[in-house]
């Protein structure tokens, strides 16, 4: 049996302290092997003992978490998870920490709901183990029983036949998790403004996805927001699907378009890359590319291979350049993928399948 991953929290709320120890002192896999109330005493603490992850919340005494994570990362990387309030207002300088090397983001959970706090350790459990398998470069459930892992059938049906389609405007589906939003920076500036529509999901928390769009927005010929009910899928746009809500592809004649849901998580996430890459099996099919990107776990691998069913071309970002090689491995493993190609190409790839 592999040794567990040794996990450091670092947050000056004694009551987070207690709370994450309890999450992920549930996973048998996890081992908290200590707690530090800001930056000064978690550097003791790592020179005693090296974690294999840290979780770092932004803002401290003494030193901020911002600082501490530049510190860490330029002198000895550690995977860091970010632990963060679920406000628009931390949303900015936790985007900034991706910038700085972190590897996830999480919220500091929430007290009183039992389904809040079950999802939260599945959530926190799972980013933990998917940093400790990154690989970071210097900066220049309460039980341990296995949690039932839903698909895109809780969220949308299997469908039996293809829609038949009345458009031939393409449109371009991508999944992402960890390391994926660098990736994601990349891939959308290295798109020109006559692109096909783009629908993006991104693991990550509630408000955080708003800031991570308006950042792109800035940075890219294409325009880039944060998907809203209704909004319209058009050439030179991206949609990110908010944080804590599945995404949908949805047509009406000839015009694309997304519906924003609630619902159960679907392999272990809200949203989902599978229940967004079906709806775009059944309502683009022949017409959509696919794009799947560095991220642990297999959430959108099955979604991928309905695309492929329904005659989408698909492409895999290759394990060189992947921060965690598991999304794209696990579908390139069951036959999903045309191609597997470095980060650096698959914008150039995409525009080539568009012409």
């Amino acid at each position: 049996m592999a040794d567990p991953i040794k996990v450091l929290i670092v947050d000056d709320s004694a009551v987070v302290r207690q709370t994450l120890t309890e999450i992920l002192g549930s996973d048998q896999d996890l081992q908290v092997i200590g707690v530090a109330a800001d930056p000064l005493i978690a550097e003791q603490k790592i020179r005693k003992e090296r974690p294999d992850v840290i979780t770092l919340d932004v803002e401290m005494p003494r030193m901020d978490g911002l600082t501490f994570l530049k510190k860490i990362m330029a002198q000895d990387p550690i995977p860091v998870v970010m632990c963060s309030s679920l406000t628009a207002n931390g949303a900015d300088a936790t985007m900034k920490s991706l910038q700085y090397g972190a590897v996830e983001i999480i919220n500091k959970p929430k007290f009183g709901a039992k389904q809040y706090l079950e999802e939260s350790r599945i959530l926190i459990c799972d980013a933990v183990k998917a940093a400790a398998r990154a690989r970071v470069r210097r900066l220049a459930s309460l039980v341990n029983e296995p949690e039932p892992k839903l698909s895109a059938d809780v969220i949308l049906d299997r469908p039996r036949n293809l829609e038949n389609f009345k458009t031939t405007e393409k449109i371009v589906a991508v999944g992402a998790s960890t390391g994926g939003t660098e990736a994601l920076r990349v891939f959308l500036e290295e798109l020109p403004y006559a692109s096909p529509g783009v629908v993006i999901v991104q693991h990550m928390p509630q408000h955080f996805t708003a800031a991570f769009a308006k950042r792109l927005n800035g940075s890219c010929q294409i325009e880039v927001k944060e998907a809203a009910d209704g909004d319209t899928v058009l050439p030179g746009r991206a949609l990110i699907a908010p944080g804590n809500r599945h995404m949908l592809l949805k047509r009406s004649g000839a015009r694309y378009y997304v519906q924003i849901k609630d619902g159960p998580l679907v392999c272990r996430h809200r949203p989902s890359v599978d229940v967004l890459f079906r709806s775009v099996a059944r309502y683009a099919g022949m017409n959509a590319i696919g794009v799947i990107m560095t991220g642990m776990g297999d959430d959108g691998a099955r979604g991928m291979a309905e695309m492929k069913q329904a005659h989408a071309f698909n492409l895999a970002q290759d394990e060189a350049s992947c921060v965690v090689f598991g999304m794209p491995q696990e579908a390139i493993k069951i036959g999903a993928v045309d191609k597997v190609l470095p980060l650096d190409n698959l914008a150039q790839a995409v525009m080539s399948a568009y012409r």
